[in-house]
C-alpha cells in the first residue's frame, strides 16, 4: 500500500470540516472495524511507487484507553495535517502512515487495531478515524503496548527497509507501562498465531528496532509520573516525555527530519517550525522534548564519523 498523492489543501479541508463536531460522529464505530482486525493477518507493505520512489513508513500506535483517547481526536481535528506538512518541508518527500489503535488485551473488546501504511490524505484520515476509541483499559497501570510492537516488528514490510536498509519510524502514544510479556495465548486470540511460549519486552524491543526506530511519546509531565521510569528503562532517549498533548506531531514530524538527516539538529528544526507558522513558545516546547534523542543522534554520528 502507500500509493496514491498527498494534498495538504484537502487533508486541511477534512479536519476543518469536523470543527464543532462531536467526538462519537468523528468515530463512529462502535466495535473494531472489520478491516482494521489484526485476526489472520499477513503483513501490512509499505511501497515504493513512481509517485513516491522513496517511501518510508511511518506508524503511530495511538493508545485508545479512557485518559489517552483524546489523542486520536485531536490528529483527526487538527494535527495530521501538520505532521505531513511539517514533514514534506523538512524535505521528507515520501511519507507512508499507518496507525494501529492499543487498548488493553486483558479486558477491552478490540485492545488491537491496525489500518494499512497511506500516502493518500482521505486515506489515512478514513484509517484513523475507523478506529474504535473504546475508552476502556485496566487497572493495573499497563495497556498492551506490547502488541503493538509485536505486529510492527512481525507483520510489517517495507521497502525503505528491504530495499535500501532504512529504517521506518515507530511512534506510540502512552501513559501507562508495558506489560513484560507479550502473551501467547493474546497473540493466539488476536491474531491468530500459534506462539511457543510468551515473549519478553525487551525481545520485542528488539525485533521492532531492526526495521523501525521505536519512540515512546508520553504527552504531559503529569502522567510521565507513572511510567516514564520503566519506558526510560526499555527505550532510552527513545522515550519522550512532552509538555502538552498537542505538541505530538511536531515533536514526530522533528524525529523523523532528524533521523533522516535533513534537520542538521535542534536549532535548524526550530527554525523551520517558526517559519512554518508555529508560535514561539510552542517551538520551545517541541524542541525541549526532542533535545535528548538530538544529543544522542548527534554523539553516535560523530562516534561513526570517527570510524
Amino acid at each position: 500500500m502507500g500509493y496514491g498523492i498527498y494534498s495538504y489543501t484537502a487533508h486541511r479541508a477534512l479536519t476543518d470540516a469536523r470543527t464543532g463536531v462531536s467526538r462519537e460522529t468523528v468515530f463512529e464505530q462502535r466495535e473494531c472495524h472489520p478491516l482494521m482486525s489484526p485476526h489472520g493477518l499477513r503483513v501490512r507493505e509499505s511501497r515504493d511507487s513512481e509517485a513516491h520512489p522513496s517511501s518510508i513508513g511511518v506508524v503511530f500506535a495511538l493508545d485508545v484507553t479512557g485518559s489517552m483517547g483524546g489523542i486520536p481526536d485531536q490528529l483527526a481535528r487538527r494535527d495530521l495535517p501538520s505532521f505531513m506538512q511539517t514533514l514534506l518541508g523538512c524535505g521528507v518527500a515520501d511519507p507512508q502512515v499507518l496507525f494501529m489503535a492499543i487498548g488493553d488485551a486483558t479486558c477491552d473488546r478490540a485492545p488491537l487495531q491496525i489500518g494499512q501504511f497511506e500516502s493518500e490524505a482521505e486515506l489515512m484520515d478514513q484509517w484513523l478515524t475507523w478506529s474504535f476509541l473504546e475508552g476502556g483499559g485496566g487497572g493495573s497501570n499497563e495497556e498492551s503496548y506490547d502488541l503493538g510492537m509485536y505486529l510492527a516488528a512481525r507483520h510489517t514490510s517495507m521497502d525503505c527497509f528491504e530495499k535500501r536498509g532504512h529504517r521506518g519510524y515507530f511512534f506510540m502514544t502512552g501513559d501507562e507501562n508495558p506489560y513484560p510479556r507479550v502473551s501467547k495465548h493474546h497473540v493466539q486470540k488476536l491474531v491468530g498465531e500459534e506462539l511457543d511460549d510468551d515473549v519478553p519486552i525487551e525481545r520485542i524491543v528488539d525485533e521492532v528496532s531492526v526495521s523501525f526506530e521505536p519512540f515512546f511519546l508520553i504527552p504531559d509531565p503529569g502522567r510521565a509520573k507513572r511510567c516514564e521510569r520503566a519506558w526510560r528503562d526499555l527505550l532510552g532517549d527513545h522515550a519522550l516525555v512532552l509538555e502538552k498533548p498537542e505538541d505530538i506531531v511536531h515533536v514526530c514530524a522533528v524525529l523523523v527530519g532528524l533521523g533522516e538527516g535533513v534537520l542538521a539538529g535542534v536549532d535548524e528544526a526550530a527554525e523551520r517550525l517558526r517559519a512554518s507558522g508555529l508560535p514561539r513558545e510552542r517551538v520551545a516546547r517541541v524542541v525541549s522534548a526532542v533535545a535528548p534523542y538530538a544529543a544522542g543522534l548527534r554523539a553516535v554520528r560523530r562516534l561513526d564519523h570517527v570510524h
